[in-house]
């Protein structure tokens, strides 16, 4: 306000557009990062063991342990397993998750090593592939552990009684 009177600032064309520009770009990034954020992330969906496992489809493997991944939302097991016909299959089993695991007494890299022979009793996957929910694990010196849920309920005590 001058001397009483309202006066009114108005910007040229020319900075007008400048402004929007700047305001656009703006947009623009925020909406790119946003975009990166959301779907540049592992988006992993839990699955139920119905959807994934077949109850009606126990199994009892023996093989040679090769990885063992201590990941969230379950560790997985990796043994090869010698088939009848003499080859061997690389089988993956999915257990407890990390933290179950270490409260019934799993030591990472202690209770179980690569190498060590171990027997496992699980439901096969319904996909047909060497994929199967673990329950129990035998270890070589006789030992039992629970390394996942009983079928189709993910509850169950994870120590064996």
């Amino acid at each position: 306000m001058l001397n009483g009177q309202v006066t009114c600032l108005r910007l040229k064309p020319a900075e007008t557009d400048e402004v929007y520009s700047i305001m656009r770009i703006r947009s623009v990034a925020f909406l790119l990062a946003a975009c990166v954020l959301i779907f540049g992330a592992r988006i992993e969906a839990h699955h139920s063991f119905g959807a994934e496992y077949d109850a009606e489809k126990p199994i009892t493997l023996k093989g040679t342990l090769t990885k063992i991944e201590w990941t969230n939302p379950h560790c997985h097991l990796y043994l090869n397993v010698k088939e009848t016909n003499g080859k061997i299959t690389n089988w993956k089993f999915e257990g407890y998750p990390p933290n179950v695991l270490a409260r019934t007494g799993f030591k990472k890299d202690v209770t179980l090593k690569v190498g060590d022979d171990l027997t496992v009793f699980a439901w096969l996957a319904r996909n047909g592939t060497a994929l199967a929910h673990a329950r129990e694990i035998t270890l070589a010196d006789g030992r039992k552990l629970y390394f996942g849920p009983p079928a189709g309920t993910g509850e169950g005590t994870p120590i064996v009684p």
